[in-house]
């Protein structure tokens, strides 16, 4: 990657939407309260609650598992999953430079769980399963102090990791039937460990909270119930609720100044709970399990993470819920603008399609249909309607303003519709299946009806691309070959075929070129009039390109794909001219906003990330 990166300006990332949601713990509150701190993918993101501003740490290269924050704000830790046989690093960051403080190099595969001491003297850091050991690092030198193994048995898998609240010296480890309080020895570099005593009790632990004066912690169970554990004794408490356990277990707590408890478990549901018994008498429903919470020490608003990849903001007066921040949590599968504008924009994924303001990132509208995935989606040129396609085979419109469903064609694909294109009439409807049948339908208020049908490809298609003025549209499939039909006519006009599965296709603006990429790696330029390669550039050095599109005054394009890479190229010289770092999966597809303002890019981990185009579009072409 690096000498692919010699010479070469990077992208300015202006936004990015997306949370992690099934990370434990991942959503934190800086001690300012003005910055709340989450991951993604390989990204760890600082937003700014007040002014919607980020500020991204980003040098990991696997996702992001688990987050840290000092108790001073000075410090952010991190940790990564990878691959098994090789190392899992942990990087603590200086936070007011936004640097690498030290980067930590010892867990295998994963890092499970990481938890800073009150005074920021040391890190405790713990590996996950194929790991299973408990390090603790000295802060200032960057180094590690000791470790141990993290439970007795090797079957035993050890979850969670909490320091306590006064003591530099002193930590809780908790999993999969046990829990265990460690003490750390300076003089001998080592740690001991102290089994806890539950009875006959036999739990999970998902989550620990410490109470302030450190005399007491908290386990949630994955059974649904709290364990209140003595941390001088380390026996039982007391348990419970014993009746009314939270359904789906205990995901997350928190204690409340009032002596109450805030509980978060797998099945949406926020409550208050009195000690005494672990009994709800405060509750609210949020979408998805419950992960984290982040509670400020002032005000009377706390901030909830959901595996749903949901942020919600809850008063805790009356408990009145907002949604603060939305994302998806499946590979968003396409863009799209209106035609004119970049104000708005409509991303589609498994489930649903979501319309958003570009500027704050807000999302404006949500459209559900449970149980299948819409493969592409367009708005038509007045803007009055989503056309979008569907696994399960159907073409559905959708109002932008309500999400209300003008039509749906029913099977119009057998075996999924998977590409589609509207054209400027605003009724004409291009789809592609994964059959490999291209179909043109009309599409009015109330009836549709098929056109054309046309069956040459032997494989799905991937992406459908029209001429400016509607009489001609290209076809990339994966069998390796792209078709060029006249719309006019519904015949084939050209084809051109390469070694390779066509993930994406455009038109040059001036309609007598298309440019086409796929797993080959290639950027193939062809003439439309006779299917002659003209330039074939290398695209990427690593995996398929996947996404691709062109500026409106055809003088730029954009590319994307497993190589998680965002390059803008020039058109004639076929350079490219700048690269954009942040995906943290394969990119899926990316758009040019028709003003030349912006370029949304989406990838497999959800993310939808906005970035300044660097190439204003000339004066009347935008």
């Amino acid at each position: 990657m690096s000498e692919e990166m010699d010479d070469i300006t990077l992208l300015e990332l202006d936004a990015v939407i997306g949370f992690n949601g099934h990370v434990v713990s991942g959503l934190i509150l800086h001690p300012d309260e003005a910055h709340l701190i989450y991951p993604l993918g390989c990204t760890v993101i600082q937003r700014n609650i007040q002014r919607n501003t980020q500020e991204f740490l980003s040098e990991h290269t696997n996702n992001v598992s688990c987050v840290a924050v000092s108790k001073s704000g000075r410090y952010v830790a991190s940790g990564q999953a990878t691959l098994i046989g090789f190392k899992a690093d942990v990087i603590i960051w200086d936070n007011s430079k936004k640097e690498i403080h030290a980067k930590l190099i010892l867990h295998k595969a994963k890092v499970e769980d990481m938890d800073f001491s009150p005074n920021e003297k040391f890190l405790a850091t713990l590996g996950g399963q194929d790991d299973g050991s408990i390090v603790v690092w000295n802060i200032e030198r960057g180094d590690a102090l000791c470790g141990s193994p993290a439970a007795v048995h090797s079957g035993i898998h050890c979850l969670r990791l909490r320091f306590s609240n006064l003591s530099d010296n002193i930590f809780i480890s908790a999993g999969n039937g046990t829990i265990r309080v460690w003490e750390i020895d300076l003089a001998r570099r080592k740690v001991q460990a102290t089994e806890c005593q539950i009875g006959q009790l036999r739990r999970v632990v998902k989550c620990i909270e410490v109470s302030p004066d450190d005399n007491f912690f908290y386990c949630g169970t994955s059974s649904g119930d709290i364990l209140k554990m003595n941390l001088r004794t380390k026996l039982l408490n007391v348990y419970g609720p014993l009746k009314d356990k939270f359904t789906q277990g205990v995901s997350a707590l928190k204690l409340l100044k009032s002596g109450d408890i805030l509980v978060g478990s797998g099945n949406g549901l926020v409550s208050v709970c009195k000690e005494v018994n672990f009994s709800a008498f405060l509750t609210v429903q949020l979408e998805g399990g419950v992960t984290s919470f982040a509670l400020p020490r002032k005000g009377h608003q706390l901030y909830v993470g959901t595996n749903a990849c949901n942020i919600y903001s809850v008063r805790d007066d009356d408990f009145s819920k907002e949604l603060f921040c939305s994302s998806h949590s499946y590979p968003v599968s396409a863009v799209a603008f209106p035609y004119g504008t970049s104000e708005l924009f409509a991303t589609c994924s498994r489930n649903d399609i979501r319309v958003w303001h570009t500027d704050t990132s807000r999302e404006l509208l949500r459209i559900v249909v449970p149980n299948v995935t819409c493969n592409a989606l367009d708005f038509t040129m007045d803007g009055r309607c989503i056309v979008s396609a569907w696994s399960d085979g159907q073409i559905r419109g959708f109002t932008p303003e309500t999400g209300k469903l003008m039509f749906i064609i029913d099977n119009a694909h057998c075996q999924g519709a998977t590409a589609m294109a509207c054209c400027k009439d605003c009724r004409t409807v291009v789809s592609g299946g994964g059959e490999g049948q291209l179909r043109v339908w009309d599409v009015q208020p109330g009836s549709y009806r098929l056109i054309e049908s046309m069956k040459e490809h032997k494989s799905a298609i991937t992406c459908i691309a029209l001429k400016s003025d509607d009489t001609e549209c290209v076809s990339a499939s994966a069998d390796g070959a792209c078709i060029v039909w006249d719309l006019l006519g519904y015949v084939r006009k050209q084809m051109v075929l390469a070694n390779s599965m066509f993930k994406c296709v455009c038109y040059h603006p001036d309609g007598h070129q298309i440019i086409t990429s796929g797993t080959d790696r290639k950027i193939a330029y062809w003439e439309v009039s006779d299917g002659v390669i003209v330039r074939d550039l290398e695209g990427s050095l690593t995996g398929s390109i996947n996404a691709m599109d062109i500026s409106q005054d055809g003088r730029y394009f954009v590319t994307g794909g497993d190589d998680r890479l965002l390059k803008v190229w020039t058109y004639t010289r076929g350079e490219v001219t700048h690269v954009g770092l942040g995906h943290s999966g394969s990119i899926s597809t990316a758009r040019i906003c028709s003003t030349g303002r912006c370029v949304i890019s989406t990838s497999q981990d959800g993310a939808v990330l906005r970035w300044r185009f660097p190439h204003p579009p000339r004066p009347g072409t935008a």
